[in-house]
């Protein structure tokens, strides 16, 4: 776990900044036959909607909302407007506490400019806002794709996409000043894909944020990591993914590298290029330790 990630589930488990809980009011927009076709989450940060439920079309996100009631389902698209966020990382029913919370979006979910997507969460890596224990999880579901275009920040743990995956540009600019909701957690601006099953090609480019990292995934298509700067010195990390295709990294700032997390290299099935090339050879963990390669060949 990253120690950007670290600080964020500290301040989450104090609870305070997402303690105030409404549930939002569906907006309803009805087609010309009468079928239901969109409804609105509404909130604030101090007071999130509260997504639950099985929702039979798509799903527009204003402001904040949260995924804390049990399951709840959206069976078309789920966008999040600019600017707005959702955070569906908690692990408990919050009213009851007798089930088990989770998202699953059954087409594609949308992140707008300056929106941030918090998706599932898991035991040692980022725990769930709502357990102390450290032992609970919660698995996010996409069944098309996540489509992140200049959002503030996206994170993604132990979950499943089968969709594409694409960020491009936003982050909050090269700096770790706390910005938006990350700010309520005092944690900079960051995107972080982890412990995930991705079901077609992967691509994180432009990103200028303050760290970002790949770390455990799954990749069945191809993955592209180019031209992401980050503040943080220790950012970058693209480790220990396996990539059915080809890997290709370059024009980042740090570099790839190990950083801190004892991680191990990328396991390539086609080709790896770049900062990501089977070529080369950094220090693990950085800077002083052995060197080791950034993606080792399989199959």
């Amino acid at each position: 776990m990253s120690r950007l990630a670290k600080a964020l589930v500290s301040i989450f488990g104090l609870g305070g900044v997402l303690a105030a809980l409404v549930v939002a009011v569906p907006t309803v927009a009805a087609s010309a036959s009468g079928a239901v076709t969109t409804q609105t989450c509404s909130g604030t940060l101090t007071a999130p909607g509260v997504l639950t439920g099985t929702y039979p079309g798509n799903v527009i996100v204003n402001g904040f909302c949260e995924v804390n009631a049990g399951q709840a389902v959206v069976a078309g698209n789920l966008n999040i407007a600019p600017g707005g966020g959702v955070v569906a990382a908690f692990a408990r029913n919050d009213k009851t506490h007798t089930g088990f919370s989770s998202l699953t979006v059954k087409k594609n979910v949308v992140v707008g400019r300056g929106a941030a997507l918090i998706l599932g969460c898991e035991p040692n890596f980022f725990t769930c806002v709502d357990d102390k224990s450290n032992t609970l999880q919660s698995r996010g579901t996409i069944g098309g794709s996540l489509l992140a275009s200049q959002p503030l920040g996206v994170l993604v743990h132990n979950s499943t996409i089968s969709g594409l995956v694409t960020e491009n540009g936003g982050g909050g600019g090269v700096s770790c000043t706390p910005k938006g909701i990350f700010k309520l957690f005092k944690s900079p601006p960051y995107s972080d894909y982890e412990d995930n099953i991705l079901g077609d090609s992967v691509s994180v480019t432009q990103v200028h944020s303050c760290w970002l990292g790949l770390l455990r995934n799954t990749v069945f298509g191809t993955l592209t990591f180019s031209s992401n700067k980050m503040a943080d010195p220790d950012a970058n990390e693209v480790l220990h993914n396996y990539v059915n295709r080809s890997l290709t990294c370059q024009g980042n700032v740090p570099a790839v590298q190990y950083g801190d997390s004892g991680s191990s290299p990328n396991a390539v099935h086609g080709s790896a290029s770049g900062q990501c090339s089977f070529s080369r050879l950094v220090p693990n963990p950085a800077p002083n330790g052995p060197l080791s390669p950034i993606s080792v060949k399989v199959g």
